[in-house]
């Protein structure tokens, strides 16, 4: 059973009428009166008492009606769905993030795509850096949002991939405030303690080529803890184990309310770009749409929630 002909029966139900199912319908009093002879055809039943003003729907018609509306909701719906995920499935775009951005900062750059380009449906996925490249180079992405550090090159030749800087964010360290006193006059104020990341992470290897050598050719550092989650490295520094370098806009808010102190005049920072990262080759048309929007970002804008002009 079509829908425009549950639509049919149904208009002639409500107004009674031939004629006026035939306007509310779009069609010709005749066009209309054929295709209600079609449908009973079709169906092999009478469905109209024709005898009776206004024209009413026979026993068995009748009996059915509900059903007759309920499926037509139910037809409209689904007709509704398939055109939505079409547009999805045309409109989808997979952005493969580092963790400690998909916690901080890409989050405000998927809000503003969806405000500039609210017909695109974006699925974020988080993993390290490594991942990330991976899903791109497998086609499991398309746009990356990642680290990488100042006047160094992406893991992935340059001759393969496209990249854009929106920004430069510092990786600072921080500690709990009630810590700080036995970092600074406590019995081991010649030692730093601090969190440590994995040498095998993107960041453990950004501590160790420009932070620690830095700090150790001034003082002895010492890891308390490891971990390869900037989130979990923010809260060991809250609880005071040890310092921990994680990017500014992670540790913002526990600064400015007083959990954390910004160790940045005392030890070393390091910048990091925030980049966006895409294949070479033929994108899909919702690729270069949300290309160009990420080409005008800028990270501080986004970072303080000002809209991209």
């Amino acid at each position: 059973m079509r829908l425009e002909w549950l639509e049919d029966i149904l208009a002639v139900a409500e107004t009674g009428s031939f004629s006026e199912a035939a306007e509310r319908r779009h069609l010709t009093p005749s066009a209309f009166s054929r295709r209600i002879q079609h449908i009973e055809d079709q169906v092999g039943v009478e469905l109209f008492d024709r005898t009776r003003k206004p024209v009413q729907l026979l026993t068995h018609t009748a009996a059915q009606r509900d059903q007759i509306a309920m499926l037509a909701r139910q037809l409209r719906q689904l007709g509704a769905e398939l055109r939505r995920g079409d547009h999805m499935s045309a409109n989808n775009l997979v952005i493969s993030s580092q963790h400690s951005l998909t916690t901080s900062l890409t989050p405000s750059i998927i809000k503003n795509l969806n405000r500039d380009r609210g017909d695109i449906y974006i699925r974020l996925r988080s993993a390290n850096l490594a991942e990330c490249f991976s899903q791109l180079l497998s086609r499991q992405a398309d746009i990356l949002i990642v680290y990488r550090l100042r006047e160094t090159e992406h893991p992935i030749l340059g001759s393969y991939i496209e990249s854009i800087t929106m920004g430069v964010e510092a990786l600072i360290p921080v500690l709990a405030p009630d810590a700080l006193a036995n970092l600074v006059t406590g019995p081991d104020a010649t030692v730093v303690p601090y969190v440590a990341y994995p040498a095998e992470v993107f960041l453990g290897q950004v501590l160790e080529r420009s932070v620690m050598p830095r700090v150790r050719s001034a003082i002895e550092a010492a890891p308390r803890a490891e971990t390869a989650l900037t989130l979990a490295a923010l809260e060991l520094a809250t609880m005071g184990i040890g310092v921990a370098w994680v990017p500014q806009s992670l540790a913002q808010e526990r600064i400015s309310a007083g959990k954390l102190v910004n160790l940045s005049d005392f030890l070393p920072s390091c910048s990091l770009e925030v980049t966006a990262v895409r294949l070479v080759g033929n994108p899909r048309p919702v690729e270069v749409a949300v290309w160009e929007r990420l080409s005008h970002y800028r990270l501080s804008e986004i970072a303080a929630g000002v809209t991209p002009a």
